[in-house]
């Protein structure tokens, strides 16, 4: 009864904290400067009159609480509006690009995963060894180095002066587009690219965490015992370890599912992220409030499925 009591209380505060977040988000992106209409202001056949008309029937002639009103009637409703540039539905345009966002964040994340939990491990049984000492200044690496910088220089190095990766795109065009080997190469670079930050962060937060656990009476107390390297590391340390890892890859999703925008930019990978750059360039509002929207209510689901599963992984945290 505990969890359901602090899940609706979560839930309704994340329903106040999402109407704050989208008011705000609806607002900056209708005072951007620019005009979403610039293609028919260009059009010298284009009379004032008949862009005025465009104006009336998105709404864009109305203030701008009235105009987020009618903007959140329609969500609730299911309605999230039309593209301008192309007067297609903004959630089947959406919903076009997300599987290839969902393919190449499930790659990172594997990726990060992977090599951030051992690296953590080993460079906290190594302390202060050599092994720790190169373990974190790659992890400053990865945490300092800029995301479109590195993505160039990749395509510059395995594209364009190796050859080995192909440099952009999902896909080859052809027969051999389809295999998932020929998948797998379009995603290693933008794959290894999205996931360096967080596998950077993650290394050193394992890190610390182990670190931490090391240093509890019961592992003294298993290591007095005779108990092996593996069941002392690989189980007693290790469970405990992990714990706070889960949190913070929970909270680090969204992030990641925010963060695949420059990545996606940089390597023309047709997801989210690169249909979020286009519309920005086209001012295109109803594209750009869907897909903010949509990363502000991950937010919170992600953090309240992080709050419920820290307290299911560790008894001792009461809700």
């Amino acid at each position: 009864m505990n969890l359901l009591n602090y899940i609706l209380r979560r839930f309704l505060i994340a329903v106040v904290i999402l109407v704050f977040i989208s008011f705000v988000i609806f607002t900056l992106i209708q005072l951007m400067p620019g005009d979403p209409f610039q293609m028919y202001l260009d059009n010298p056949h284009a009379s004032p009159e008949q862009i005025q008309l465009i104006r009336e029937r998105h709404g864009l002639d109305q203030p701008i609480p009235i105009q987020y009103l009618h903007w959140m009637r329609n969500v609730i409703m299911g309605n999230w509006g039309v593209s301008y540039h192309n007067q297609l539905p903004v959630m089947g345009l959406i919903g076009g690009r997300v599987g290839a966002t969902v393919q190449l964040m499930s790659f990172s994340l594997l990726l990060a995963l992977v090599i951030a939990v051992p690296i953590g491990i080993l460079s906290a049984i190594k302390k202060n060894s050599l092994l720790d000492y190169a373990t974190t200044a790659f992890s400053y690496f990865g945490m300092s180095m800029p995301t479109f910088w590195f993505g160039m220089m990749l395509q510059l190095l395995f594209a364009v002066q190796l050859g080995w990766l192909p440099s952009a795109g999902r896909r080859t065009l052809g027969a051999a587009g389809g295999t998932p080997l020929n998948l797998l190469m379009h995603m290693i670079m933008p794959g290894v690219v999205l996931a360096l930050l967080y596998l950077a962060a993650w290394s050193r937060y394992t890190r610390n965490n182990y670190i931490d656990v090391l240093g509890q009476d019961y592992i003294r107390t298993a290591t007095a015992k005779g108990v092996s390297d593996f069941r002392l590391y690989g189980i007693h340390a290790l469970r405990n370890a992990v714990i706070p890892l889960v949190t913070v890859v929970t909270i680090d999703l969204p992030v990641m599912f925010s963060g695949a925008i420059v990545t996606e930019s940089i390597f023309s990978w047709p997801g989210v992220g690169s249909l979020f750059m286009d519309s920005i360039l086209r001012r295109d509002y109803p594209i750009l409030m869907g897909i903010l929207l949509i990363s502000a209510i991950l937010v919170v689901i992600f953090n309240l499925i992080a709050d419920i599963l820290y307290a299911l992984l560790d008894p001792r945290i009461k809700y």
